[in-house]
C-alpha cells in the first residue's frame, strides 16, 4: 500500500519474467515435501514503514512462537518486490511476507503463492472488495492485512486563516475548486497530492468512471466520465489551485501539509504516522473526499499475508498468519503504526477508539479496489508518467493510451 513516503518503483514483468517467471507458470509443478515436525523454523519478510511496525511484527511473531513451539525470524526487505522474485525463483522463499495488491497477480499466476484462503473459517469478516483483491482463479488466496483509503486532509490553521469554517468543508467538486481557490495564496497552494492514478484516481471514481469493468476483462478507460474526471484535475492545475507534491518542493501530501506548503491533501490513514512523527504541532482535520458528478468516490489499498508454494512450512505459516490478522492484533498494529483493521469487526472498534479517522474508515464502503491483472503494473507506470504532464497534456490521448496499453495487459494476463 502507497504510505508516507515516496513509493518505490514497481518491479516490472520484464524483471519478473527473469525472476519468477510472472506470467510462465513458473512452480505450477514443482512439489515440496512438508515439514511435519513438533519445531519448525520459519521465516516472515516484510516491507516495514518504520520501527514501530517492524516491533509489532516481531512481537506478535515471538507470541505465536511461544504459543506454537516453533520458531520465528522477522526480517525487514529493503525492495521486498526484487527480493521475493529472486527468492521464488531460486525455490528458497520466505515462509510468510507481505504481498502487495499490485503485485498480487504476478505472484498468483507465476505460481508462487500457496492459496489458503478454504482453509479460514472467518473469511466473511473481510469485505468483499478485500477479498477479491486477493482471489485468483476464483480462489482466496491471502488474508488481507489491513486496508486504507483516501480522504481530504486539511490544515485547520491555514483553513481558519482564509476565514473558512466547518461549514464550508467542500462536499462536491464545485465547492473543492472554489476553496482550493480562497486557500491559493503566497506560498500556500489550496490542494497538495502525488501526481499519480494512486491519488487521482479518486476523481475517475467520482465522476463514474474506471479502468476497468467490475469483473477486469475488459478496458474502460476512455470514457467520458474519466475524460470529465482529468479534465477537472487539469482545470484545477492550471489554475494554481492543485499543484503535484514535487511542484511544492516536497515528496508527499503529508509533508506539503505539514510544512505549511498545502491548505489540504488528498491522503491515506498512513497520515496519522506521518504527521505525529514528523508535524506533531500541525492540527489538521480529516473529511471525506468531495462527491464527483456521480457520487461519492475513493481508492483502496491493501496488503496480504502471502504464504510460499515452495515453504516447507505451509500448514505452520498459515497458522502464523491466522494469528496475525485476528481482531486483538489488527487493533494492536492499528495503535503501534497506524494502519486501519481489515477485518470488519475490528474495523468498527477502531473507529470507536479513533473517530478521528472515521473518514477513512467510513470510505471503505464505496472504495474502489486495484486492478489485480498480472502485467498490470507496467501499464499503471507508464499511466503515472503521463498523468505528471498532464496540465499540458491531452486527457483524452492519455486515456486513450491508457486503454490501449491496458487492453494488450488483460489479454496477456487471461
Amino acid at each position: 500500500m502507497p504510505n508516507r513516503t515516496a513509493v518505490a518503483a514497481l518491479v516490472s514483468c520484464a524483471v519478473l519474467v527473469t525472476a519468477s517467471g510472472c506470467s510462465s507458470g513458473f512452480g505450477g509443478g514443482r512439489k515440496t515435501a512438508q515439514d511435519t515436525g513438533s519445531r519448525q523454523h520459519l521465516t516472515v519478510l516484510i516491507a516495514s514503514s518504520g520501527d514501530a511496525e517492524t516491533k509489532a511484527v516481531e512481537e506478535a511473531a515471538a507470541a505465536w512462537a511461544e504459543r506454537s513451539g516453533d520458531t520465528v525470524t522477522v526480517d525487514v526487505a529493503k525492495d521486498i518486490n526484487r527480493q521475493l522474485a529472486q527468492s521464488f525463483a531460486g525455490h528458497k522463499p520466505p515462509d510468510a511476507f507481505y504481498v502487495d495488491s499490485s503485485q498480487f497477480a504476478n505472484y498468483a499466476k507465476g505460481g508462487s503463492l500457496y492459496a489458503y484462503g478454504d482453509r479460514i473459517d472467518d473469511a466473511d469478516d473481510f469485505s468483499p472488495q478485500l477479498r477479491a483483491s486477493f482471489t485468483h482463479d476464483g480462489k482466496l488466496v491471502c488474508l488481507p492485512k489491513d486496508t486504507s483509503t483516501l480522504a481530504l486532509a486539511i490544515n485547520t490553521g491555514l483553513w481558519r486563516k482564509a476565514g473558512l469554517t466547518a461549514q464550508d468543508f467542500p462536499t462536491t467538486w464545485a465547492q473543492l475548486k472554489t476553496v482550493a481557490a480562497k486557500l491559493t495564496r503566497g506560498r500556500v497552494t489550496g490542494l497538495v497530492t502525488n501526481g499519480e492514478y494512486a491519488r487521482l484516481g479518486v476523481f475517475m471514481r467520482q465522476a463514474g468512471g474506471w479502468m476497468t469493468d467490475p469483473g477486469q476483462t475488459r478496458m474502460t478507460a476512455d470514457s467520458p466520465q474519466n475524460v470529465r474526471a482529468l479534465d477537472y484535475v487539469r482545470s484545477l492545475l492550471k489554475s494554481g489551485s492543485l499543484k503535484y507534491a514535487g511542484q511544492v518542493d516536497t515528496n508527499w501530501g503529508g509533508e506539503a501539509l505539514g510544512k505549511g506548503r498545502a491548505a489540504m491533501t488528498i491522503e491515506g490513514n498512513w497520515l496519522t504516522g506521518g504527521m505525529k512523527a514528523d508535524y506533531p504541532d500541525v492540527k489538521y482535520t480529516v473529511v471525506p473526499l468531495p462527491a464527483g458528478p456521480a457520487g461519492k468516490g475513493t481508492l483502496a489499498f491493501s496488503q496480504c499475508w502471502g504464504v510460499a508454494r515452495d515453504s516447507a512450512h505451509r500448514a505452520a505459516a498459515v497458522d502464523l498468519v491466522k494469528y496475525l490478522t485476528t481482531s486483538i492484533q489488527q487493533l494492536k498494529n492499528a495503535e503501534a503504526f497506524g494502519v486501519m483493521p481489515s477485518r470488519t469487526s475490528a474495523l468498527a472498534a477502531y473507529v470507536r477508539k479513533n473517530p478521528s479517522a472515521r473518514a477513512w474508515a467510513d470510505a471503505t464502503a464505496y472504495a474502489q479496489g486495484p486492478v489485480t491483472v498480472a502485467g498490470f503494473d507496467k501499464v499503471l507506470t507508464q499511466f503515472n508518467t503521463d498523468l505528471a504532464q498532464l496540465s499540458t497534456g491531452d486527457p483524452k490521448k492519455i486515456l486513450a493510451d491508457l486503454q490501449s496499453n491496458g487492453a494488450q495487459a488483460l489479454t496477456k494476463g487471461d
